[in-house]
């Protein structure tokens, strides 16, 4: 497998054997009980957050009573779901929360990132990203292993094999203009922007102050993952992320991306087209050199 990471398998094998129970007619409960897991490892499973013995799957097949061309898809995802990514190896500084998001972000084949506060990482300069990391962490260590894998999980916007994703962004403007102490830095940071969105698979595009308030007002920030097929399971849903202080939100149900999908196009509506975005962007470097 290559290192696109281990998440979307590992949530295909949770969506999957959670479909065969509901076919069966099995609650979770009724399930847990039946296999001797107990309720939390059940939901673990099911909402991908874990991977997944073979055992573990012939059982849980057995039970749903699931045809055996399924049981050896489901067999061969969870093999799939054990290998570990690249950011395994920064260990405490990646929290547990975080890790299910790089690894979704990995295998993605589009990705779309609304920023109202703050440059969305896979955009992030090394000087932003340590200005960024400074108002978390006050041990320079800590700031460097963060920056590292920021700066790490930017190479997919680069691979080869798989192809690299597409990547839309949308920012506010008060993203741009909300400095860094360092101003050279985050000159250069303006200018990375512009310079990426010369690329063919990405796009920065700012909602100008002059937009007013708009749909995407009171959503925060959010990235929509869309993603490829993965052998002969069908693809992943579509999902939103929604990061907080602790934690995060993944939603899939098809009224929650619908939604999503509703304030991107929005945010569209009331963005700058690419060279309107640009000229914007390069208006504010201009300025902060007076």
């Amino acid at each position: 497998m290559t290192e696109t990471g281990s998440t979307v398998p590992r949530r295909q094998v949770g969506r999957l054997l959670r479909q065969l129970r509901e076919q069966a007619g099995i609650s979770l409960m009724a399930a847990a009980g039946e296999l001797e897991f107990s309720r939390a490892r059940m939901y673990r499973i099911e909402n991908g957050e874990v991977p997944v013995r073979k055992h573990d799957v012939i059982a849980m097949c057995g039970v749903y009573s699931a045809p055996g061309h399924m049981t050896e898809v489901l067999i061969g995802l969870a093999a799939e779901s054990k290998a570990k990514g690249w950011w395994h190896a920064y260990g405490d500084v990646v929290p547990a929360w975080f890790e299910l998001y790089v690894g979704m972000e990995q295998a993605a084949s589009r990705l779309r990132s609304y920023a109202p506060g703050v440059i969305p990482g896979l955009l992030q300069t090394r000087e932003y990203a340590e200005a960024v990391f400074r108002s978390w962490h006050a041990d320079d260590d800590a700031v460097g292993s963060a920056v590292a894998v920021r700066l790490e999980r930017q190479s997919l916007l680069s691979r080869r094999l798989p192809e690299a994703p597409r990547l839309d962004v949308i920012v506010d403007e008060g993203v741009l203009r909300r400095a860094i102490p360092d101003t050279l830095g985050m000159q250069k940071q303006l200018a990375h922007l512009v310079n990426m969105s010369t690329r063919r698979n990405i796009g920065v595009r700012v909602v100008p102050f002059a937009a007013g308030p708009h749909k995407a007002a009171s959503s925060g920030q959010f990235t929509i993952l869309e993603f490829p097929a993965v052998g002969t399971a069908s693809p992943e849903p579509a999902t939103i992320y929604c990061e907080n202080l602790t934690g995060a939100l993944y939603l899939d149900k098809l009224t929650e991306v619908e939604t999503y999908e509703s304030i991107w196009d929005g945010l569209e509506a009331v963005a700058l087209d690419q060279p309107g975005s640009d000229d914007l962007i390069r208006t504010i470097i201009e300025e902060s050199d007076g």
